[in-house]
């Protein structure tokens, strides 16, 4: 199964009004980063255990570790969770920016360090997360 039937069949398994919702924001985010490279990671690990919610990531960024090993990873992550939904921005240095820049105006969100968690769709400003997302795209390109 490749990327984009595994992140179709991700979404489809989701429960409504949720399902909905991460369909809207999968095209929006698509719209955001028009050709980026798409991730899937099924939230298990090597030994099939699971360890994470699923997450569809979106772009591509070279991550650089202390010790001078570097590992390839997606800039933007979308996540069904429990309560609803998380939006992943990963990438920028400064972990108070998501949450002093867009944090007020996205409406009925939880931010932090990287994360813009909210329970529905209709609770936030679509446009002020595809600002945030933006942003996050752009910053690491500039740290690249």
């Amino acid at each position: 199964m490749n990327v984009q039937e595994q992140i179709k069949e991700y979404i489809s398994s989701q429960a409504e009004p949720k399902r909905d919702d991460m369909q809207v924001l999968h095209q929006h985010i698509l719209q955001v980063l028009p050709g980026c490279k798409l991730w899937f990671l099924d939230g298990k690990d090597s030994n099939n255990k699971t360890v994470s919610n699923p997450n569809i990531g979106y772009g591509f960024q070279t991550i650089k570790y202390a010790d001078g090993k570097t590992r390839e990873f997606y800039q933007i992550g979308l996540s069904a969770n429990t309560t609803g939904i998380s939006v992943y921005i990963l990438g920028i240095e400064d972990k108070k920016y998501l949450a002093e820049t867009y944090g007020k105006k996205l409406g009925k969100a939880s931010v932090t360090g990287y994360c813009i968690k909210f329970k529905k769709l209709k609770d936030i400003n679509i446009d002020v997360l595809e600002e945030a997302i933006r942003y996050g795209a752009e910053a690491q390109k500039e740290q690249a």
